[in-house]
């Protein structure tokens, strides 16, 4: 029998289910979501967008708001009337603008649109393994610098010269008076992500990525100067056994897809031990250019030639016309409260990365043969949960 989380007290906040406690209860070993309804029509998942309606009815929804400790920028956590917490990332950026070509990925902003759309992306890939983010106009004034105990915080608000209420909290990178977050005049956008279970209740695993990039100016990961790196990832736990190379494979696909070079650690539940997916956190440097393809962000696939036959089918689907991967996601993306989510040009961003990461597969499977390339985790298996079998050696 799979072991699963126990069920949890739901909490509510006003007439709605805000249910950050309850929704774990459908983890499996192989995501956070059981197939089947879409999350925001499942009654276990976090429900934040009644709150953009308790705004105009003067209701604060939020108790307290507090700085997240660690982290390179600023995030919120926003404490709901009924202890609810979720994870506030506010709007840096415009849809439009592009990450700077001089700016190294260490150093960029990180997009609440971009969370928003990860998490949309991951459900439309089938992966389920991102915790539910949903977009959130916030009023700066009664829902942040009025309920905050932070004093440090609170310091940092101050009026602009156009009147806009602003504050820019403390942070390694772009918290000063001239990396300002302003509303207009004190509504700000952002992402709202529900928070995983507390500590206590599901410990998580943190592991350092084998193809994390080195984080300087100058010096190359060892990932980029050896070709052959892989094998000697291959021969590590946990990658010598189980699903958890096949489980780098789909985050190194999802990672391309959105053009996030962002990922040097993952985390995994404790409770599920080896045997168990990857989750997909810390999304916001994704969707920064449309008008490039990182290549290097899928030398892991293209090094181990390794994928789940379940995703090597989706990725298929969404390249076919009638299932656009672009589609979908402009489907998807529609429903939260802050669309439009992505500009066209990042729809369409994605649609030709899609092409590029099967023309990868099809080079592997021409190479080493269909067999050795992809995993075939359906057979047996008609519904939810895949076979889990072992990276095959040469």
């Amino acid at each position: 029998m799979k072991p699963q989380f126990g069920r949890f007290r739901p909490l509510r906040c006003g007439s709605v289910l805000l249910n950050s406690f309850q929704w774990p209860r459908n983890m499996s070993l192989i995501s956070l979501f059981c197939k089947g309804k879409p999350p925001e029509k499942r009654k276990n998942i976090v429900n934040f967008s009644f709150c953009s309606s308790v705004v105009k009815s003067r209701v604060v929804c939020f108790s307290s708001t507090a700085m997240k400790s660690g982290g390179t920028q600023l995030k919120l956590i926003m404490t709901f009337m009924n202890y609810g917490q979720a994870l506030f990332k506010p709007m840096k950026q415009t849809r439009e603008q592009e990450t700077p070509p001089d700016f190294f990925y260490f150093s960029d902003f990180e997009r609440h649109n971009a969370e928003i759309a990860a998490f949309h992306l991951d459900r439309v890939l089938d992966f389920r393994r991102v915790p539910p983010v949903a977009g959130r106009l916030v009023n700066m004034t009664k829902e942040i610098r009025d309920v905050t105990r932070d004093k440090k915080l609170w310091r940092t608000f101050f009026i602009s010269p156009a009147n806009n209420v602003c504050f820019y909290g403390e942070c390694s990178y772009y918290c000063s008076t001239e990396h300002a977050l302003c509303g207009k005049p004190d509504q700000i956008e952002g992402s709202l992500a529900a928070f995983l279970p507390d500590l206590a209740l599901a410990k998580r695993k943190t592991w350092r990525n084998p193809w994390r990039r080195s984080y300087h100016k100058r010096k190359k990961a060892e990932w980029e100067v050896d070709p052959d790196y892989c094998e000697e990832v291959k021969q590590t736990p946990p990658y010598d056994s189980g699903t958890r190379l096949l489980d780098i494979m789909d985050m190194t696909i999802f990672d391309f897809l959105m053009g996030n070079m962002d990922r040097h650690h993952y985390e995994t539940f404790e409770k599920f031990g080896n045997e168990t997916f990857i989750i997909h956190l810390d999304n916001g440097r994704g969707f920064g250019k449309h008008s490039h393809d990182e290549l290097s962000i899928l030398v892991p696939l293209t090094q181990c030639c390794r994928v789940r036959k379940s995703t090597h089918l989706r990725l298929q689907l969404l390249a076919k016309e009638e299932y656009k991967l672009s589609m979908l996601m402009a489907e998807s993306l529609v429903r939260d409260r802050l669309s439009p989510i992505l500009i066209q040009p990042h729809l369409e961003a994605m649609d030709r990365r899609l092409r590029l990461v099967l023309n990868a597969m099809s080079e592997c499977i021409e190479k080493e043969g269909y067999s050795y390339v992809v995993e075939d985790d359906l057979q047996g298996h008609q519904g939810t949960d895949h076979a889990h079998t072992g990276p095959r050696r040469r």
